[in-house]
């Protein structure tokens, strides 16, 4: 098992590329590794309910169903 650090600064400017940050996350977590995410910039105001609500990136689920996915598989989300 590795340790992996994500970081990421998109906001909902771009929703697809704001969520890259948690689907890598979650695919590396389930294959084993412990992640951590480390929010900057525009990328912070992802955590606000409202937010991660209206958050719908192209072509996969909307940002609160990942995000609900990252939290339950304990990763550290880092603000």
């Amino acid at each position: 098992m590795s340790k992996l650090l994500i970081k990421s600064a998109w906001g909902s400017d771009d929703p697809t590329k704001a969520a890259f940050a948690f689907l890598h996350g979650n695919a590396f977590s389930e294959a084993g590794h412990k992640v951590h995410i480390f929010l900057l910039g525009e990328a912070v105001s992802l955590m606000r309910g409202c937010v991660s609500d209206s958050v719908v990136p192209i072509g996969w689920p909307p940002l609160r169903d990942i995000l609900s996915k990252t939290i339950s598989l304990d990763i550290q989300i880092h603000v």
